[in-house]
Protein backbone atom coordinates (compact mmCIF):
# COMPACT_ATOMS: atom_id res chain seq x y z
CA UNK A 1 0.00 0.00 0.00
CA UNK A 2 1.29 3.40 -1.34
CA UNK A 3 2.81 5.35 1.83
CA UNK A 4 2.26 9.19 1.22
CA UNK A 5 4.44 12.08 2.34
CA UNK A 6 2.92 14.81 4.44
CA UNK A 7 2.53 17.46 1.54
CA UNK A 8 0.80 14.22 -0.18
CA UNK A 9 -1.22 13.54 2.47
CA UNK A 10 -2.79 17.64 2.22
CA UNK A 11 -3.29 17.28 -1.27
CA UNK A 12 -5.31 13.71 -1.17
CA UNK A 13 -7.28 16.00 1.47
CA UNK A 14 -8.26 18.64 -1.06
CA UNK A 15 -9.45 16.05 -3.58
CA UNK A 16 -12.15 14.87 -0.53
CA UNK A 17 -12.88 18.38 -0.07
CA UNK A 18 -13.42 19.34 -3.86
CA UNK A 19 -15.76 16.31 -4.01
CA UNK A 20 -17.22 17.53 -1.28
CA UNK A 21 -18.29 20.76 -3.16
CA UNK A 22 -19.25 19.36 -6.26
CA UNK A 23 -16.07 19.97 -7.90
CA UNK A 24 -14.24 17.12 -10.08
CA UNK A 25 -10.88 17.28 -9.50
CA UNK A 26 -10.40 14.92 -12.87
CA UNK A 27 -13.38 16.18 -15.11
CA UNK A 28 -13.85 14.26 -18.83
CA UNK A 29 -14.08 16.95 -20.58
CA UNK A 30 -11.27 19.57 -21.57
CA UNK A 31 -11.36 22.36 -24.30
CA UNK A 32 -8.30 24.75 -25.71
CA UNK A 33 -8.58 26.79 -28.40
CA UNK A 34 -5.14 28.27 -28.66
CA UNK A 35 -2.08 25.99 -27.34
CA UNK A 36 0.49 28.95 -24.91
CA UNK A 37 2.54 29.56 -28.48
CA UNK A 38 -0.83 29.97 -30.08
CA UNK A 39 -2.11 32.43 -27.85
CA UNK A 40 1.10 34.72 -28.12
CA UNK A 41 1.38 34.22 -31.70
CA UNK A 42 -2.06 35.67 -32.32
CA UNK A 43 -1.77 38.57 -29.51
CA UNK A 44 1.48 39.69 -31.17
CA UNK A 45 -0.15 39.67 -34.78
CA UNK A 46 -2.75 41.53 -32.98
CA UNK A 47 -0.74 44.04 -31.66
CA UNK A 48 1.06 44.59 -35.18
CA UNK A 49 -1.94 45.29 -36.74
CA UNK A 50 -3.38 47.74 -34.78
CA UNK A 51 -3.16 51.52 -35.46
CA UNK A 52 -0.55 53.37 -33.89
CA UNK A 53 -1.47 54.65 -30.05
CA UNK A 54 -4.37 52.37 -30.53
CA UNK A 55 -5.19 48.97 -28.59
CA UNK A 56 -5.05 45.97 -30.28
CA UNK A 57 -8.12 43.84 -31.56
CA UNK A 58 -9.11 41.66 -28.36
CA UNK A 59 -7.59 38.62 -28.97
CA UNK A 60 -9.50 35.50 -26.45
CA UNK A 61 -8.35 32.07 -25.86
CA UNK A 62 -9.22 29.13 -23.67
CA UNK A 63 -5.64 27.88 -22.43
CA UNK A 64 -4.87 24.36 -20.91
CA UNK A 65 -1.42 22.79 -19.15
CA UNK A 66 -0.08 22.53 -16.04
CA UNK A 67 0.63 25.26 -13.18
CA UNK A 68 4.40 26.10 -12.47
CA UNK A 69 4.75 28.77 -10.21
CA UNK A 70 1.83 30.80 -8.33
CA UNK A 71 1.74 33.92 -6.20
CA UNK A 72 -1.10 35.62 -4.57
CA UNK A 73 -0.40 39.32 -4.02
CA UNK A 74 -3.64 40.55 -2.50
CA UNK A 75 -6.52 41.39 -5.14
CA UNK A 76 -4.36 39.63 -7.58
CA UNK A 77 -2.94 36.53 -8.42
CA UNK A 78 0.09 35.93 -11.45
CA UNK A 79 0.51 32.13 -12.22
CA UNK A 80 2.25 30.40 -15.06
CA UNK A 81 1.24 27.48 -17.18
CA UNK A 82 3.22 25.19 -18.83
CA UNK A 83 1.79 23.33 -22.23
CA UNK A 84 3.73 20.85 -24.62
CA UNK A 85 4.22 24.42 -26.24
CA UNK A 86 5.94 26.52 -23.56
CA UNK A 87 4.86 28.99 -20.87
CA UNK A 88 2.36 31.59 -20.69
CA UNK A 89 1.13 33.59 -17.98
CA UNK A 90 -2.45 33.98 -16.40
CA UNK A 91 -3.31 37.25 -14.20
CA UNK A 92 -6.31 36.90 -11.97
CA UNK A 93 -7.93 39.39 -10.12
CA UNK A 94 -10.92 39.83 -7.90
CA UNK A 95 -12.61 42.50 -9.82
CA UNK A 96 -13.38 40.08 -13.00
CA UNK A 97 -13.56 37.02 -10.70
CA UNK A 98 -14.81 38.20 -7.51
CA UNK A 99 -12.58 37.42 -3.88
CA UNK A 100 -14.30 33.98 -3.10
CA UNK A 101 -12.68 32.38 -6.98
CA UNK A 102 -9.47 33.95 -6.39
CA UNK A 103 -9.35 32.60 -2.78
CA UNK A 104 -10.33 29.37 -4.09
CA UNK A 105 -7.55 29.35 -7.07
CA UNK A 106 -5.45 29.79 -4.34
CA UNK A 107 -6.29 27.44 -1.35
CA UNK A 108 -7.35 24.57 -4.09
CA UNK A 109 -4.55 24.70 -6.59
CA UNK A 110 -1.22 23.34 -6.11
CA UNK A 111 1.83 23.42 -8.42
CA UNK A 112 1.59 20.71 -11.01
CA UNK A 113 -2.05 20.67 -11.21
CA UNK A 114 -3.75 20.75 -14.47
CA UNK A 115 -6.03 23.55 -15.29
CA UNK A 116 -8.66 25.19 -17.91
CA UNK A 117 -8.39 28.97 -18.22
CA UNK A 118 -10.21 31.22 -20.50
CA UNK A 119 -9.47 35.08 -20.78
CA UNK A 120 -8.05 37.52 -23.14
CA UNK A 121 -4.31 38.61 -23.75
CA UNK A 122 -2.77 41.51 -22.67
CA UNK A 123 0.87 42.68 -22.05
CA UNK A 124 1.72 43.27 -18.37
CA UNK A 125 3.77 46.68 -17.53
CA UNK A 126 6.77 44.16 -17.48
CA UNK A 127 5.68 43.43 -21.25
CA UNK A 128 4.70 40.10 -20.70
CA UNK A 129 2.16 38.26 -22.91
CA UNK A 130 0.01 37.49 -20.34
CA UNK A 131 -3.95 35.63 -20.35
CA UNK A 132 -6.26 37.95 -18.19
CA UNK A 133 -8.19 35.14 -16.93
CA UNK A 134 -12.19 35.14 -16.92
CA UNK A 135 -13.09 31.50 -15.63
CA UNK A 136 -10.97 28.70 -14.91
CA UNK A 137 -11.44 25.04 -14.08
CA UNK A 138 -9.49 22.28 -12.68
CA UNK A 139 -8.57 19.68 -15.13
CA UNK A 140 -6.13 17.39 -13.42
CA UNK A 141 -5.15 17.37 -9.52
CA UNK A 142 -1.73 16.44 -9.15
CA UNK A 143 -1.21 14.19 -5.50
CA UNK A 144 2.30 14.39 -5.69
CA UNK A 145 4.64 17.62 -5.97
CA UNK A 146 6.89 17.08 -8.93
CA UNK A 147 10.25 17.77 -8.33
CA UNK A 148 11.65 21.49 -8.49
CA UNK A 149 13.27 23.23 -11.32
CA UNK A 150 15.66 25.96 -10.92
CA UNK A 151 14.13 29.41 -9.64
CA UNK A 152 11.25 28.09 -8.98
CA UNK A 153 8.17 29.81 -7.30
CA UNK A 154 7.01 27.49 -4.14
CA UNK A 155 3.80 26.87 -3.30
CA UNK A 156 4.29 29.15 -0.54
CA UNK A 157 5.11 32.33 -2.85
CA UNK A 158 9.03 32.29 -2.37
CA UNK A 159 11.07 32.10 -5.42
CA UNK A 160 13.94 29.50 -4.59
CA UNK A 161 17.06 28.54 -6.21
CA UNK A 162 16.57 24.40 -5.61
CA UNK A 163 18.78 21.88 -7.51
CA UNK A 164 16.99 20.48 -10.61
CA UNK A 165 16.00 16.63 -11.60
CA UNK A 166 19.51 16.37 -12.58
CA UNK A 167 20.53 12.60 -11.34
CA UNK A 168 21.15 10.61 -14.34
CA UNK A 169 20.06 8.11 -12.96
CA UNK A 170 16.72 9.24 -11.79
CA UNK A 171 15.54 10.91 -14.89
CA UNK A 172 16.13 8.04 -16.59
CA UNK A 173 14.18 6.06 -13.87
CA UNK A 174 11.47 8.90 -13.54
CA UNK A 175 11.23 10.01 -17.16
CA UNK A 176 7.91 11.12 -16.77
CA UNK A 177 9.12 14.05 -14.33
CA UNK A 178 11.92 14.82 -16.39
CA UNK A 179 9.89 15.48 -19.24
CA UNK A 180 7.49 17.46 -17.06
CA UNK A 181 10.41 19.95 -15.42
CA UNK A 182 13.30 20.06 -17.88
CA UNK A 183 12.03 21.55 -21.40
CA UNK A 184 15.15 20.85 -22.75
CA UNK A 185 14.45 16.79 -22.17
CA UNK A 186 11.37 17.59 -24.20
CA UNK A 187 13.43 19.40 -27.29
CA UNK A 188 15.51 16.45 -26.94
CA UNK A 189 13.13 13.87 -27.81
CA UNK A 190 11.58 16.51 -30.72
CA UNK A 191 14.81 15.96 -32.61
CA UNK A 192 14.96 12.24 -32.08
CA UNK A 193 11.31 12.00 -33.77
CA UNK A 194 12.36 14.56 -36.16
CA UNK A 195 15.64 12.35 -36.94
CA UNK A 196 13.61 9.52 -37.40
CA UNK A 197 11.27 11.49 -39.97
CA UNK A 198 14.27 12.64 -41.73
CA UNK A 199 15.43 9.22 -41.98
CA UNK A 200 11.92 7.25 -43.55
CA UNK A 201 11.49 10.47 -45.72
CA UNK A 202 14.91 10.11 -47.44
CA UNK A 203 14.89 6.47 -48.20
CA UNK A 204 10.91 6.78 -49.30
CA UNK A 205 12.28 9.81 -51.81
CA UNK A 206 15.44 7.24 -53.23
CA UNK A 207 12.89 4.51 -53.88
CA UNK A 208 12.92 2.30 -50.86
CA UNK A 209 10.04 0.65 -49.65
CA UNK A 210 9.25 0.32 -45.81
CA UNK A 211 8.11 -3.50 -44.66
CA UNK A 212 7.45 -5.30 -41.50
CA UNK A 213 9.33 -8.49 -40.81
CA UNK A 214 8.56 -10.51 -37.75
CA UNK A 215 10.29 -9.42 -34.25
CA UNK A 216 9.75 -12.87 -32.81
CA UNK A 217 11.98 -15.50 -35.06
CA UNK A 218 12.21 -19.66 -34.51
CA UNK A 219 15.84 -19.08 -35.91
CA UNK A 220 17.80 -15.84 -35.21
CA UNK A 221 20.53 -14.31 -37.11
CA UNK A 222 22.61 -10.87 -39.24
CA UNK A 223 24.23 -10.00 -36.09
CA UNK A 224 26.61 -10.75 -33.89
CA UNK A 225 25.02 -10.76 -30.80
CA UNK A 226 22.98 -13.23 -28.12
CA UNK A 227 19.05 -13.36 -28.56
CA UNK A 228 16.71 -13.30 -26.03
CA UNK A 229 14.81 -16.56 -25.95
CA UNK A 230 10.97 -16.96 -24.85
CA UNK A 231 8.47 -20.09 -25.84
CA UNK A 232 5.30 -19.66 -27.56
CA UNK A 233 2.49 -22.21 -25.36
CA UNK A 234 0.46 -22.97 -28.13
CA UNK A 235 3.16 -24.21 -30.47
CA UNK A 236 5.21 -25.94 -28.23
CA UNK A 237 8.33 -23.70 -29.54
CA UNK A 238 11.10 -21.89 -28.23
CA UNK A 239 11.66 -18.28 -30.46
CA UNK A 240 13.58 -15.43 -29.91
CA UNK A 241 13.32 -11.77 -30.35
CA UNK A 242 14.93 -10.97 -33.22
CA UNK A 243 19.04 -8.89 -33.38
CA UNK A 244 18.67 -7.92 -36.90
CA UNK A 245 16.01 -7.72 -39.21
CA UNK A 246 18.50 -9.25 -42.40
CA UNK A 247 18.19 -12.43 -43.26
CA UNK A 248 14.29 -11.28 -43.64
CA UNK A 249 14.95 -8.19 -45.83
CA UNK A 250 17.26 -10.08 -48.24
CA UNK A 251 14.81 -12.75 -48.76
CA UNK A 252 12.63 -10.11 -50.14
CA UNK A 253 15.21 -9.19 -52.26
CA UNK A 254 14.46 -12.67 -53.97
CA UNK A 255 10.88 -11.90 -54.39
CA UNK A 256 12.02 -8.60 -56.57
CA UNK A 257 11.45 -6.09 -54.24
CA UNK A 258 14.19 -4.54 -55.09
CA UNK A 259 14.66 -1.68 -52.31
CA UNK A 260 13.38 -2.08 -48.84
CA UNK A 261 13.98 -0.95 -45.06
CA UNK A 262 12.72 -1.29 -41.91
CA UNK A 263 13.21 0.80 -38.78
CA UNK A 264 12.04 -0.54 -35.56
CA UNK A 265 13.21 -2.32 -32.52
CA UNK A 266 15.93 -5.10 -32.22
CA UNK A 267 16.84 -6.64 -29.04
CA UNK A 268 20.34 -7.97 -27.86
CA UNK A 269 21.66 -10.33 -25.07
CA UNK A 270 24.85 -8.21 -23.93
CA UNK A 271 26.25 -5.61 -21.51
CA UNK A 272 24.72 -2.12 -21.18
CA UNK A 273 26.67 1.21 -21.22
CA UNK A 274 26.80 4.43 -22.54
CA UNK A 275 26.06 3.05 -26.39
CA UNK A 276 24.59 -0.07 -25.81
CA UNK A 277 20.72 -0.69 -24.53
CA UNK A 278 19.15 -4.24 -24.89
CA UNK A 279 16.31 -3.05 -26.80
CA UNK A 280 17.60 -0.64 -29.22
CA UNK A 281 16.58 1.04 -32.56
CA UNK A 282 17.98 -0.16 -35.90
CA UNK A 283 17.85 1.34 -39.29
CA UNK A 284 18.55 -1.78 -41.96
CA UNK A 285 18.13 -1.18 -46.36
CA UNK A 286 18.62 -3.36 -48.42
CA UNK A 287 19.25 -2.38 -52.27
CA UNK A 288 19.66 -5.07 -55.48
CA UNK A 289 21.81 -4.07 -57.94
CA UNK A 290 24.37 -2.17 -55.72
CA UNK A 291 27.61 -2.68 -53.59
CA UNK A 292 28.72 -1.33 -50.77
CA UNK A 293 30.57 1.87 -52.37
CA UNK A 294 27.46 2.84 -53.58
CA UNK A 295 25.98 2.29 -50.29
CA UNK A 296 28.75 4.41 -48.71
CA UNK A 297 27.30 7.25 -51.03
CA UNK A 298 23.91 6.37 -49.88
CA UNK A 299 24.63 6.99 -46.36
CA UNK A 300 26.98 9.79 -45.80
CA UNK A 301 23.86 11.31 -48.19
CA UNK A 302 21.47 10.23 -45.66
CA UNK A 303 23.19 10.69 -42.63
CA UNK A 304 24.06 14.40 -43.49
CA UNK A 305 20.73 15.14 -45.08
CA UNK A 306 18.68 14.13 -41.08
CA UNK A 307 22.27 15.97 -39.90
CA UNK A 308 20.98 19.30 -42.19
CA UNK A 309 17.06 19.08 -41.29
CA UNK A 310 17.57 18.69 -37.75
CA UNK A 311 20.19 20.82 -36.66
CA UNK A 312 19.65 23.44 -39.76
CA UNK A 313 23.55 22.24 -40.64
CA UNK A 314 26.10 20.14 -41.71
CA UNK A 315 28.34 21.04 -38.70
CA UNK A 316 27.58 19.96 -35.25
CA UNK A 317 29.50 20.03 -31.17
CA UNK A 318 28.97 16.78 -29.87
CA UNK A 319 30.83 16.91 -26.35
CA UNK A 320 33.11 19.93 -27.06
CA UNK A 321 34.09 18.60 -30.79
CA UNK A 322 33.04 19.87 -34.06
CA UNK A 323 31.92 17.20 -36.36
CA UNK A 324 31.41 17.83 -39.98
CA UNK A 325 28.74 15.76 -41.53
CA UNK A 326 29.32 16.91 -45.11
CA UNK A 327 29.87 14.59 -47.79
CA UNK A 328 32.34 13.28 -48.90
CA UNK A 329 33.59 11.25 -45.67
CA UNK A 330 36.90 9.74 -45.42
CA UNK A 331 37.70 6.70 -47.01
CA UNK A 332 40.28 4.36 -44.54
CA UNK A 333 41.18 0.93 -45.11
CA UNK A 334 40.90 -0.92 -42.02
CA UNK A 335 44.70 -2.68 -42.60
CA UNK A 336 45.69 0.88 -43.43
CA UNK A 337 44.03 2.27 -40.32
CA UNK A 338 44.96 -0.45 -37.78
CA UNK A 339 49.22 -0.31 -39.45
CA UNK A 340 49.20 3.68 -38.55
CA UNK A 341 47.58 3.63 -35.05
CA UNK A 342 49.47 -0.25 -33.68
CA UNK A 343 52.19 -0.53 -35.67
CA UNK A 344 51.18 -3.83 -36.53
CA UNK A 345 50.68 -4.85 -40.96
CA UNK A 346 47.83 -7.47 -40.47
CA UNK A 347 48.87 -8.38 -44.29
CA UNK A 348 52.25 -10.00 -42.59
CA UNK A 349 49.91 -12.42 -40.17
CA UNK A 350 47.65 -14.64 -42.08
CA UNK A 351 46.97 -16.71 -38.60
CA UNK A 352 45.55 -16.15 -35.50
CA UNK A 353 49.10 -17.43 -33.44
CA UNK A 354 51.28 -14.88 -35.61
CA UNK A 355 49.03 -12.02 -35.29
CA UNK A 356 48.46 -12.64 -31.53
CA UNK A 357 52.49 -12.82 -31.30
CA UNK A 358 51.99 -9.49 -32.93
CA UNK A 359 50.19 -8.16 -30.38
CA UNK A 360 51.47 -9.78 -27.31
CA UNK A 361 55.01 -7.99 -28.58
CA UNK A 362 52.90 -4.55 -28.35
CA UNK A 363 52.03 -4.81 -24.50
CA UNK A 364 47.99 -6.23 -25.03
CA UNK A 365 47.34 -9.44 -23.89
CA UNK A 366 43.66 -10.95 -26.00
CA UNK A 367 42.28 -13.86 -25.77
CA UNK A 368 44.58 -16.47 -27.02
CA UNK A 369 41.98 -18.39 -28.31
CA UNK A 370 40.92 -16.16 -30.45
CA UNK A 371 40.35 -16.45 -33.99
CA UNK A 372 42.11 -14.05 -36.41
CA UNK A 373 39.17 -12.06 -37.53
CA UNK A 374 38.62 -11.61 -33.51
CA UNK A 375 42.45 -10.40 -33.57
CA UNK A 376 42.06 -7.98 -36.00
CA UNK A 377 38.56 -6.74 -34.30
CA UNK A 378 40.88 -6.58 -30.80
CA UNK A 379 43.35 -4.35 -32.89
CA UNK A 380 40.43 -1.88 -34.56
CA UNK A 381 38.88 -1.32 -30.51
CA UNK A 382 42.03 -0.96 -28.59
CA UNK A 383 44.31 1.12 -31.40
CA UNK A 384 42.01 2.45 -34.37
CA UNK A 385 38.54 3.19 -33.02
CA UNK A 386 39.70 5.91 -30.39
CA UNK A 387 41.17 8.10 -33.10
CA UNK A 388 38.22 8.29 -35.86
CA UNK A 389 36.37 11.15 -34.44
CA UNK A 390 35.29 12.86 -37.86
CA UNK A 391 32.56 10.62 -39.73
CA UNK A 392 35.06 8.09 -41.53
CA UNK A 393 34.36 5.03 -43.40
CA UNK A 394 36.29 2.07 -41.97
CA UNK A 395 36.58 -0.92 -45.29
CA UNK A 396 37.28 -3.87 -45.84
CA UNK A 397 37.02 -6.54 -42.94
CA UNK A 398 38.13 -10.38 -42.18
CA UNK A 399 35.93 -12.49 -43.42
CA UNK A 400 35.52 -14.84 -41.04
CA UNK A 401 33.77 -11.79 -38.16
CA UNK A 402 31.63 -11.57 -41.48
CA UNK A 403 29.80 -14.49 -42.39
CA UNK A 404 27.11 -12.35 -44.71
CA UNK A 405 29.21 -10.49 -46.57
CA UNK A 406 30.34 -10.61 -49.79
CA UNK A 407 34.83 -11.66 -50.44
CA UNK A 408 36.75 -9.20 -52.21
CA UNK A 409 37.55 -10.58 -55.69
CA UNK A 410 41.04 -11.85 -55.82
CA UNK A 411 41.29 -11.86 -51.34
CA UNK A 412 39.40 -14.72 -50.02
CA UNK A 413 40.25 -13.45 -46.45
CA UNK A 414 38.98 -10.07 -47.07
CA UNK A 415 34.97 -9.26 -47.16
CA UNK A 416 33.53 -6.06 -48.74
CA UNK A 417 32.50 -4.39 -45.68
CA UNK A 418 32.21 -0.78 -44.15
CA UNK A 419 31.64 0.79 -41.06
CA UNK A 420 30.70 4.52 -40.45
CA UNK A 421 32.66 5.38 -36.89
CA UNK A 422 31.77 9.22 -36.28
CA UNK A 423 33.00 10.53 -32.32
CA UNK A 424 35.18 7.23 -32.16
CA UNK A 425 32.50 4.53 -31.85
CA UNK A 426 30.27 2.75 -34.54
CA UNK A 427 27.80 4.77 -36.34
CA UNK A 428 26.73 1.97 -38.91
CA UNK A 429 27.34 -0.93 -40.42
CA UNK A 430 27.35 -2.25 -44.18
CA UNK A 431 27.79 -5.02 -46.82
CA UNK A 432 28.29 -5.93 -50.42
CA UNK A 433 25.87 -8.97 -49.33
CA UNK A 434 27.04 -12.24 -50.40
CA UNK A 435 24.16 -13.93 -52.43
CA UNK A 436 26.17 -17.67 -53.47
CA UNK A 437 23.91 -19.77 -51.67
CA UNK A 438 26.85 -22.54 -51.82
CA UNK A 439 29.18 -20.15 -49.99
CA UNK A 440 26.55 -19.16 -47.45
CA UNK A 441 26.03 -22.62 -46.38
CA UNK A 442 29.88 -23.39 -45.92
CA UNK A 443 30.41 -20.45 -44.13
CA UNK A 444 27.59 -21.15 -41.74
CA UNK A 445 29.22 -24.66 -41.51
CA UNK A 446 32.59 -22.52 -40.62
CA UNK A 447 31.26 -20.57 -38.12
CA UNK A 448 29.62 -23.69 -36.30
CA UNK A 449 32.87 -25.73 -36.37
CA UNK A 450 35.36 -22.85 -35.62
CA UNK A 451 32.73 -20.87 -32.74
CA UNK A 452 31.59 -22.06 -29.30
CA UNK A 453 27.95 -21.99 -28.59
CA UNK A 454 28.43 -19.03 -26.31
CA UNK A 455 30.37 -16.77 -28.57
CA UNK A 456 28.32 -13.86 -30.31
CA UNK A 457 29.85 -14.45 -33.90
CA UNK A 458 28.54 -18.08 -34.22
CA UNK A 459 25.27 -17.85 -36.81
CA UNK A 460 22.96 -20.43 -36.34
CA UNK A 461 22.18 -22.16 -40.20
CA UNK A 462 18.57 -21.17 -41.55
CA UNK A 463 17.92 -23.73 -43.92
CA UNK A 464 14.95 -21.28 -45.15
CA UNK A 465 17.48 -18.24 -45.57
CA UNK A 466 19.39 -20.62 -47.67
CA UNK A 467 16.21 -22.07 -49.60
CA UNK A 468 15.60 -18.79 -50.29
CA UNK A 469 18.99 -17.92 -51.43
CA UNK A 470 18.96 -20.72 -54.02
CA UNK A 471 16.04 -19.05 -56.03
CA UNK A 472 17.64 -16.43 -57.18
CA UNK A 473 19.35 -13.48 -54.90
CA UNK A 474 20.19 -10.33 -56.91
CA UNK A 475 23.39 -9.17 -55.78
CA UNK A 476 22.91 -6.60 -53.72
CA UNK A 477 24.12 -4.07 -50.58
CA UNK A 478 23.17 -4.17 -47.35
CA UNK A 479 23.37 -1.26 -44.56
CA UNK A 480 22.67 -1.16 -40.70
CA UNK A 481 22.66 1.98 -38.45
CA UNK A 482 21.63 2.67 -34.82
CA UNK A 483 19.17 5.24 -34.86
CA UNK A 484 19.85 5.70 -30.97
CA UNK A 485 23.55 6.33 -31.88
CA UNK A 486 22.76 9.48 -34.04
CA UNK A 487 20.00 10.30 -32.16
CA UNK A 488 22.90 11.10 -29.56
CA UNK A 489 25.28 12.57 -31.86
CA UNK A 490 22.48 14.83 -32.72
CA UNK A 491 21.24 15.61 -29.63
CA UNK A 492 25.29 16.27 -27.83
CA UNK A 493 23.89 13.25 -25.86
CA UNK A 494 27.21 11.37 -24.05
CA UNK A 495 24.97 8.56 -22.60
CA UNK A 496 22.32 6.66 -25.07
CA UNK A 497 20.11 6.29 -21.85
CA UNK A 498 19.33 9.89 -22.36
CA UNK A 499 17.99 9.44 -25.52
CA UNK A 500 15.89 6.98 -24.63
CA UNK A 501 12.39 7.61 -22.86
CA UNK A 502 12.31 4.56 -20.97
CA UNK A 503 16.06 2.82 -20.98
CA UNK A 504 16.36 -0.41 -19.30
CA UNK A 505 17.99 -0.14 -15.47
CA UNK A 506 18.84 -2.65 -12.96
CA UNK A 507 15.95 -2.85 -10.27
CA UNK A 508 16.79 -0.80 -7.03
CA UNK A 509 15.04 -1.54 -3.62
CA UNK A 510 12.14 0.54 -2.77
Amino acid sequence: MTEYTSLEKIRLKKIEELRKEGVEPYPTRAERTHTSAQAIAAFETAEKAAPEGQPPVEVKATLTGRIRAARAMGKLTFAHIEDGDGRIQLFLRMNELGQERVDWFNKMLDIGDFIQASGVMFRTHTGEATLHVHDFKLLAKAVSPLPAAKDEVTESGETVRHAALEDPELRARQRYADLAVNPEVRETFRKRAGIIHALREFLDDHGFLEVETPILQPIYGGAAAKPFTTHHNQLKQDLFLRISFELYLKRLLVGNLERVYELGRDFRNEGVSFKHNPEFTQLEFYWAYADYLKVMELTEQMVSDACLKVTGGMKIIYQGRELDFTPPWRRLAMCDGILETSGIDIAKHPTAKSLFKAIAVKGKTPNPQATRGKLIDFLLSEFLEPTLVQPTFLYDYPRDISPLAKSKPGDPLTVERFEGYVAGFELCNAFTELNDPLDQEQRFIEMGRDYTDDEEEKHPMDEDYLRAMRYGMPPCGGFGMGVDRLAMLLTDKHSIREVLLFPHLRETEE
